[in-house]
């Protein structure tokens, strides 16, 4: 009987251990996929991580890390990941493929992305049309990186395969490869970029870090990262989704309270090679995340809009873009978490 009451002790203490949101959750087991988790662009994800975001909601979370934004969507309609941090560029696309996702909460407000050439030819580029034939690397072929090349590239009258893209990855990898010259530019992101751009290595000739250079591509607002999901699993699971927008939107929260010097602090250190650098690029990035997490009816014209420029497979396709985002739970979140 002893050994019985102190079973039954230690029952009732695991379960007071859960936090009482947890109990109510559908899925409070989670497992999100990314594509290159220590990109700038997937901020709000890491500290919502770090700073115990999304236990405090009840979830335990697993996060994948892919090569980039296409191997983490693929992964979503494979079923090997719940929900993922990726691209809106992707809701729209996968809708015209007759896939219904959704993007529950915004995480960037700019792109970030940075087309770059070795130092030595970037003064001779004048447009998107001095790229025809070049080998352009990327996070992963089919991801916003990839993307971004072919908008460019179709303002000038050009195709997607008036290049050659090669994936090389959003770390280390990208930036030997560059410094290598296996490929003639580079679509990537901070803080790749920013290191690439510290020692001379490259000189950036289109910069969506800025609203300026957002303006500049794409002509307005716009949806860059984001979380979304099937909307089946959204139908589902709608405590789950509230939780996870719930964890995002207070992330975002602190990016837009502390110093970067704090939000440094809560990064992992392997996501830097150089301290100070990193903290660079996270000053020229900051912009993109002072918001509240809505996707605006107009950003996602102006990505839809890009997106029917080159993507063949959009053609003749009517997209119904209110049925690519879900505002609800962001809504919820951003009146109740300032």
């Amino acid at each position: 009987m002893r050994r019985f009451a102190a079973l039954i002790a230690l029952a009732c203490a695991a379960l007071l251990a859960v936090p009482a949101v947890a109990q109510g959750l559908e899925k409070p087991k989670l497992t999100i996929g990314v594509g290159g988790k220590p990109l700038i662009y997937y901020l709000p994800l890491t500290i919502a991580e770090r700073k115990g975001y999304f236990k405090q909601e009840g979830l335990d979370v697993e996060i994948l890390d892919f090569p980039g934004g296409a191997k983490a969507l693929q992964a979503l309609l494979g079923g090997s990941v719940d929900i993922v941090s990726g691209a809106y560029e992707h809701t729209i696309s996968q809708q015209a493929k007759g896939n219904s996702i959704e993007a529950i909460v915004l995480e960037g407000q700019y792109p970030g992305i940075v087309l770059a050439l070795p130092t030595a030819k970037a003064a001779s580029y004048k447009s998107p049309a001095d790229l025809k034939g070049m080998k352009i690397g990327v996070t992963a072929p089919g991801s916003s990186t990839n993307m971004f090349v072919n908008i460019l590239l179709a303002k000038v009258g050009l195709k997607p395969d008036a290049v050659s893209i090669i994936g090389v990855g959003a770390g280390a990898g990208a930036v030997a490869i560059m410094k290598r010259g296996e490929i003639d530019a580079l679509s990537n992101l901070d803080p790749v970029i920013a290191q690439l751009e510290s020692d001379g290595t490259i000189k950036p000739v289109v910069d969506t870090r800025t609203p300026e250079g957002v303006k500049q591509v794409y002509g307005g607002a716009y949806a860059a990262g984001c979380i979304y999901a099937p909307t089946e699993w959204i139908q589902k699971n709608p405590k789950t989704a509230q939780a996870v927008v719930n964890a995002m939107v207070r992330a975002l929260r602190f990016i837009q309270h502390a110093s970067i010097d704090e939000i440094v602090a809560t990064v992992p250190p392997e996501y830097y090679s150089d301290k100070a650098l990193y903290k660079k690029a996270l000053e020229e990035n900051i912009a993109t995340f002072h918001h509240d997490g809505f996707i605006s009816k107009e950003a996602g014209e102006h990505v839809a809009h890009d997106l029917l420029t080159f993507d063949p497979t959009m053609q003749g396709k009517k997209i119904d873009l209110a049925k690519t985002v879900n505002m609800t739970f962001q809504q919820k979140a951003a009146q109740n978490i300032k």
